[in-house]
């Protein structure tokens, strides 16, 4: 592998898989070539909502949130499709293969994100950063049957700028001498971690561009939102860099929680549980990838006037999709009365600590918790693909956090 280059500026790519979850559904169903697709909660149910469409989908205005009935009223011939999480992990590591050829430092943001550093790769292959990302492109299209956009920079965060700006299918290359005029008129939530509540922050104040808000002033920016506040205006004015971590050691989480803003208000427990599941179901997939437990659970809970409820508890150490949603509700009757719509829900598992792996057996007395007993029998004899019909009220707009 590579060894990182003594310069003053590094050659970073961004990787993004356009269109992830529908692109490999598509990849792996070539009747479904040229018709609009969409993978959802509940493909049997018009009350479930769109996860993610490809781009024929969206050409007809489909939107991720969106309840499948309006979408089929839009589009009557949107094919609609259940997600296979299983696939999903098995691509996202096949992309990781392909990257690591180029480099070790390789950093993962979701299933279909990455950061790479090629800046001493450039040497050895002879072809520069928007060659290399050129490259990933097409072998990615032939390998894989999927497009990535890619975006090369000299940062971190305007290589994913840069991924943004065009896509499918496409590389943008953000230099250091133009990066103020192709990025500084860009919305403010262009960026990773300007979600909405940030960017109404600002607003209210007339910072609605990424070029409004390097304008701040640090002890005003330091006040609204911390060291964190002044982190960022430094790396948008290209005087902070932070590395792109080595695939190999990337260091392990403190936590791992999911969240996610419903479609519409519910106060119902039953549509809390499926919520509830369908988040427990990403957590317990990262801790399994991670070979992590966690002996901490917390629950928050955002009503529909914007007021927080939030509860912790120790629990012995699990990642079973089971014990967590179970728990989760536990937590979610002791403060939540079921009369106030809920807008917000987000689950975390902390103090983690590495799994135990033991052999399992299927005739054991004792339950065992499907979602490990899945992981093992896809890593030794490859992937199984289940479909939930829980995420009748859920908007995956929201990125998990870890």
């Amino acid at each position: 592998m590579n060894k990182k280059k003594q310069t003053n500026q590094r050659v970073i790519l961004h990787a993004d898989v356009n269109n992830f979850f529908a692109s490999v559904e598509c990849s792996m169903n070539k009747s479904l070539i040229n018709k609009p697709v969409a993978v959802t909660g509940n493909p049997n149910k018009r009350t479930g909502i769109i996860l993610a469409k490809n781009e024929i989908a969206k050409k007809y205005g489909i939107k991720t949130g969106q309840v499948i009935g309006e979408a089929k009223a839009i589009c009557p011939q949107l094919v609609c499709l259940s997600p296979h999480y299983d696939l999903y992990e098995q691509i996202s590591q096949e992309l990781h293969s392909i990257y690591l050829e180029y480099t070790n430092y390789v950093e993962p943001l979701g299933l279909d994100e990455c950061w790479l550093d090629v800046t001493g790769s450039e040497n050895y292959l002879h072809k520069s950063g928007k060659e290399i990302a050129d490259e990933l492109r097409q072998r990615v299209k032939q390998e894989l049957d999927i497009t990535l956009s890619v975006g090369v920079s000299f940062s971190k965060i305007f290589a994913k700028l840069g991924s943004d700006m065009r896509k499918p299918d496409f590389t943008t290359e953000i230099p250091l001498n133009r990066f103020k005029e192709m990025t500084y008129s860009l919305p403010l939530n262009s960026i990773v971690g300007i979600g909405n509540r940030l960017e109404n922050k600002f607003s209210s104040i007339g910072i609605k561009t990424i070029g409004d808000f390097v304008k701040l002033e640090d002890s005003l920016l330091e006040n609204m939102i911390g060291i964190n506040g002044l982190n960022l205006k430094a790396d948008l004015l290209a005087k902070r860099s932070v590395a792109v971590l080595d695939y190999y050691n990337l260091p392990p989480p403190k936590s791992i929680g999911n969240g996610t803003t419903t479609i519409k208000d519910i106060s119902n427990k039953k549509d809390i549980e499926k919520v509830v599941f369908f988040l427990a179901q990403k957590i317990s997939t990262r801790m399994i990838r991670h070979n992590v437990l966690g002996s901490t659970i917390s629950i928050k809970l955002k009503s529909n006037k914007l007021k927080t409820i939030a509860k912790s508890s120790k629990i012995p150490p699990t990642n079973s999709v089971k014990d967590i949603s179970k728990k989760a509700m536990e937590l979610c009757d002791k403060i939540y009365k079921y009369n106030v719509p809920i807008r917000a829900i987000r689950i975390k598992l902390s103090n983690l600590s590495n799994a135990s792996i033991r052999q399992l057996s299927m005739f054991d007395k004792e339950e065992k918790d499907y979602s490990t007993i899945i992981s093992q029998i896809n890593k030794k004899y490859g992937k199984i693909y289940l479909a939930s019909d829980n995420a009748t009220f859920i908007n995956t707009s929201s990125h998990p956090q870890e």
